[in-house]
């Protein structure tokens, strides 16, 4: 029977020929991975146990992301319990400061996430694997404690949807765009526990950031997982990165799809994702006068070095409004250091924006940039609910990096056109 690259990855990590849409199954992970917001919870979980040893201690990552540098006592309480749990256990991927980056950028990045995996996360943006083409979810904290525990997880096997984009891009338009596009046509249940399979001429082109990026968003429709199958692009990735041996896999020409959704890319410009939800989206151009406070590039979604590198190509030789503060978050250390010696950092501060270490930070309403009563932020993240960022009457506006940096210096919702 005709199988979706979903259901080939999950059959594999069940030991078994196939498996359907709708069923349970108990599945091998090749990687389970927490934060300082949910590890404290598994780890606590896991030692009531009393279990003297994890299932292995290399298919586990821990990577404090969300509070640090630790901003109050409570957070480095949790990085604590992390860092002992780490050494007691023997975890080989706990990341310290200076090591550490936002979780979803930094595991592909070190090659621990890789084409054919099963891959969960005590996190709901963990889909963004699936730009591997990986099966990656987010799950609860208790689960992470099972699956150090076992190496396993139960999942009922999702249906798929196949989303095929067509046609060229407009100049500033990015995988950003696609997904809130596509957000903006389903709605945010469009997608509730399916797998969405992004495939065509358009995805083909896409850099690999791009992907993430569309993978990322995908919970942002309620779907249980995004995917793209692997191909030249993901193969130039991985193959300098691979800690381990991985096996690809492609969905069959005849395989089965609960939905199919086509789009023309080259009628897609520059989205915004208006309040509170992702899915009340339109274009830059009929944004209308909205003044911003606040505008915010990096985060899981937007924090990689292309990301940056077209906000500085928006940047140059600009300043930002007077009323306006602008954040830029390099989403590793490693994206840091390359943006600095590109140059990149200097366009920043000469525009009048300050450079965070890696952290999730305001993307959550955490530090760095959280919002007062009342102001408005365009941001690169991936959410935009109310008090997502800040206080309850703030507001947050989603765009890709060229459309944050252009707002930064309109004191405006604007595009880069305007500049």
């Amino acid at each position: 029977m005709p199988k979706t690259i979903t259901e080939k990855i999950l059959a594999a990590h069940t030991g078994r020929e196939s498996v359907v849409p709708g069923e349970l199954v108990s599945v091998r992970i090749d990687m389970a991975l927490a934060n300082d917001i949910t590890a404290p919870i598994a780890i606590e979980l896991f030692e009531k146990a009393q279990i003297p040893a994890v299932f292995d201690s290399e298919r586990i990552a821990l990577v404090p992301d969300h509070f640090v540098p630790n901003k109050d006592i409570r957070s480095a309480t949790q990085v604590a319990l992390m860092r002992r749990f780490a050494k007691k256990y023997g975890i080989k991927y706990f990341f310290e400061l200076g090591e550490m980056g936002i979780e979803h950028v930094l595991l592909p990045e070190q090659g621990l996430v890789l084409p054919g995996d099963v891959v969960i996360g005590a996190d709901s943006h963990t889909c963004t694997y699936g730009a591997l083409g990986a099966f990656s979810t987010g799950v609860g904290s208790t689960d992470i404690a099972a699956a150090m525990i076992t190496g396993e997880v139960w999942f009922r096997v999702p249906e798929s949807i196949k989303f095929t984009y067509h046609g060229q891009l407009q100049e500033w338009v990015t995988g950003k765009d696609l997904i809130l596009w596509t957000i903006g046509d389903i709605g945010v249940d469009g997608a509730t526990y399916k797998a969405m399979e992004f495939q065509g001429p358009a995805i083909e082109t896409l850099p690999m950031s791009d992907r993430m990026t569309m993978a990322n968003m995908a919970i942002e429709a309620g779907a249980k997982s995004g995917i793209i199958a692997p191909d030249q692009v993901t193969l130039d990735y991985v193959s300098s990165r691979a800690t381990r041996p991985f096996e690809t896999y492609l969905s069959d020409p005849d395989a089965n799809y609960d939905q199919e959704k086509t789009y023309d890319v080259s009628q897609i410009e520059p989205q915004v994702a208006f309040p509170h939800l992702p899915e009340n989206t339109r274009p830059v151009s009929e944004a209308g006068i909205i003044p911003i406070d606040q505008a915010v590039i990096g985060s899981c979604t937007n924090g990689r070095i292309e990301d940056l590198r077209m906000a500085a190509r928006v940047l140059k030789g600009h300043t930002i409004d007077k009323t306006v503060r602008l954040i830029v978050i390099p989403a590793t250390p490693s994206i840091y250091r390359q943006a600095m010696n590109e140059g990149l950092f200097e366009v920043f501060l000469d525009a009048r924006g300050i450079v965070s270490p890696p952290t999730c930070g305001p993307c959550l309403g955490g530090f760095m940039g959280v919002l007062g009563p009342g102001e408005r932020a365009v941001s690169t993240t991936n959410r935009n609910f109310v008090g997502r960022m800040g206080h309850p009457t703030s507001e947050v506006y989603l765009a890709n990096p060229a459309v944050a940096a252009a707002s930064a210096v309109l004191g405006r919702i604007g595009g880069p056109e305007e500049l």
